[in-house]
């Protein structure tokens, strides 16, 4: 037996949506590291086109650096066809899906801006475009694979905003949709044995996260955005091997989740030997448990 046999997710498929850098990118090659084939998608191919560097293709390279299969397919999650197209792809080519990690999320240039909801533009809606409406979408294809094998994992990816103000009120409104529909979504996969759940993060040191207090040290001073309980990109992937690899995991089926408090459970850590904190004390609780 070669060492790719012993890693805990060789032979399993997952997508992982937005993983052109930040979060997703992160997920991926944590599920790398422990052998599994994974689809990288995203809207960025060209190095340089984006504000902010990565691309699926470099993601998907450093996923096969980390001894997995990285698939890149360019995909804009606002587009169904494409989405459509990549799940095709998915069912020719592997003819099975295990896991999909929701986490594709478009991020208004304002985001963290001040103003009220009213002097920002109606363009923000864009959150609900890709944000909300993609996870149900991707969802949608991925039960479809899932399913009729019997077995699956579903991860959409949220915060402490499902319960507590932060950043704005379309923003929140939409995390806090995702949470429930992730719950929901278990209701109606308990019979087929496929698990979905969301997983609530603190601050994550994306390139974005980087930028933005960088450019705003005053952010430093805030629960949200204090460095000292952030976590690197990879923390939430390792979180979720641990999840894809739990033999009871749907026990915890339709329930939200602090990713801080699961890595406590498993015995996970960051890429540093740490675990951040749970904010619960300070941010809120989850509002939905198992089904």
């Amino acid at each position: 037996m070669n060492s790719q046999e012993l890693r805990s997710l060789s032979g399993k498929v997952a997508v992982v949506t937005g993983a052109s850098r930040g979060i997703g990118k992160g997920i991926a090659l944590a599920l790398a590291e422990q052998g599994a084939t994974v689809y990288v998608t995203g809207r960025t191919v060209t190095p340089g086109s984006y504000p902010l560097p990565g691309t699926v293709g470099e993601t998907a390279m450093e996923v096969d650096r980390r001894g997995g299969k990285g698939i890149a397919v360019q995909v804009d999650h606002a587009q169904d066809d494409q989405v459509a197209a990549l799940f095709e792809q998915v069912k020719r080519e592997q003819r099975r899906l295990d896991i999909l990690v929701n986490n594709a999320f478009s991020l208004p240039e304002d985001l963290t801006e001040p103003q009220p909801f009213w002097e920002k533009p109606l363009s923000n809606l864009e959150m609900f475009d890709v944000g909300l409406r993609s996870n149900f979408v991707a969802a949608w294809h991925a039960a479809k694979l899932m399913a009729p094998q019997k077995s699956g994992l579903i991860v959409a990816i949220s915060g402490y905003v499902g319960v507590t103000y932060t950043y704005g009120v379309v923003f929140g409104t939409c995390k806090s949709g995702v949470d429930r529909m992730a719950r929901d979504m278990a209701i109606e996969l308990k019979p087929y044995n496929v698990a979905s759940l969301s997983m609530w993060l603190g601050l994550t040191f994306t390139e974005r996260a980087e930028r933005n207090l960088a450019r705003n040290p005053a952010m430093k001073s805030q629960t949200v955005t204090d460095p000292l309980v952030g976590s690197s990109v990879e923390f939430p992937g390792r979180v979720i091997v641990a999840l894809a690899t739990d033999s009871n995991i749907l026990q915890r089926s339709g329930g939200t989740f602090i990713g801080a408090e699961l890595a406590r459970e498993y015995g996970v850590t960051d890429i540093d030997g740490n675990i951040p904190p749970s904010l619960r004390a300070k941010r809120g609780s989850p509002i939905w448990s198992p089904i």
